[in-house]
């Protein structure tokens, strides 16, 4: 008995990430179907991006500031590292660290066992492995973050050389230097100029979170993510024509709603300039990483 696309929701809108019906459907795929499953694997593109821009955001700061420090053992550092990340393709940060990852040395796993007293007594007992660091969850998600930290330290410390000298030379005027400068001249000055091109490295690293299908890291109790079922109901139905147009469908609604949360900030930081001089967002992908 086929179920309506109702209860297709039900059963798999969650699958992704372990709840609800654990066999994928075998025949008679209908368009609700891979609309639902695909669109639960993007939950694990969301959780990629989502922590990785969050992260992202102050390591890519402080890396910024770093790179611009007079002292060389403060700035060498920050621009190697900024450099690797830049200078290196996303898909080998992937493998490199996967292998990285996989010859740490293992150690025996954590057992842990609690003790709940309520009318009856309750024993849960946890194991952590070691083997976590090389499951998609936690290695990819290093990778994306130290990737995006990397490009969106570029973009900001080349705001932060880009701040006029007269923003400066007012703040020194009133008295304002060094921290209480930074914080209330620099930082945000530096945001508001560098807020464009970090929105389009936004988009392009939720896009950069297809790759994770390809990196080797395998997924959260084998459950993948968009990609994932795109590529399975491709290979069942021989009709690549349906699922991927819904993974781009999905990330172009998720596109729009990274510009319109970002566009929101940036007019909530360029609100005290005239209309004619503040900074629009324009989506400029980038072609290649």
């Amino acid at each position: 008995m086929s179920m309506t696309c109702w209860e297709t929701v039900q059963a798999y809108a969650f699958r992704s990430i372990g709840i609800g019906e654990n066999l994928l459907p075998k025949s008679d795929f209908t368009l609700c179907q891979q609309f639902t499953l695909i669109g639960s694997g993007m939950i694990w593109n969301l959780y990629f991006g989502v922590l990785a821009l969050t992260f992202g955001f102050f390591l890519a700061n402080a890396v910024a500031l770093a790179k611009n420090a007079r002292n060389p053992l403060v700035r060498k550092p920050a621009e190697w590292f900024v450099f690797v990340f830049r200078g290196s393709p996303l898909f080998i940060q992937f493998f490199l660290a996967y292998e990285a990852l996989i010859l740490l040395p293992k150690f025996p796993g954590i057992e842990a066992t609690l003790v709940a007293v309520f009318p009856v007594e309750v024993i849960i007992s946890i194991d952590i492995g070691s083997g976590w660091q090389t499951r998609a969850w936690a290695g990819a998600l290093l990778v994306l973050f130290l990737n995006t930290s990397a490009y969106a330290a570029e973009i900001f410390h080349g705001a932060l050389k880009s701040i006029p000298k007269g923003d400066l030379e007012a703040a020194e005027a009133y008295g304002l230097t060094g921290w209480k400068r930074f914080i209330r001249i620099e930082w945000p000055t530096m945001l508001r100029l560098g807020w464009p091109g970090y929105t389009n490295e936004a988009i392009f690293l939720f896009h950069a979170t297809t790759l994770v299908y390809f990196s080797g890291f395998p997924a959260f109790s084998q459950k993948g993510d968009a990609l994932y079922y795109a590529n399975y109901f491709a290979d069942k139905t021989f009709n690549p024509f349906v699922p991927y147009p819904i993974v781009g469908f999905y990330f172009i609604c998720l596109t729009l709603l990274v510009t319109t949360i970002y566009g929101a900030v940036n007019k909530r930081l360029n609100r005290h300039l005239p209309s004619n001089q503040r900074q629009k967002i324009r989506l400029r992908p980038n072609l290649i990483r």
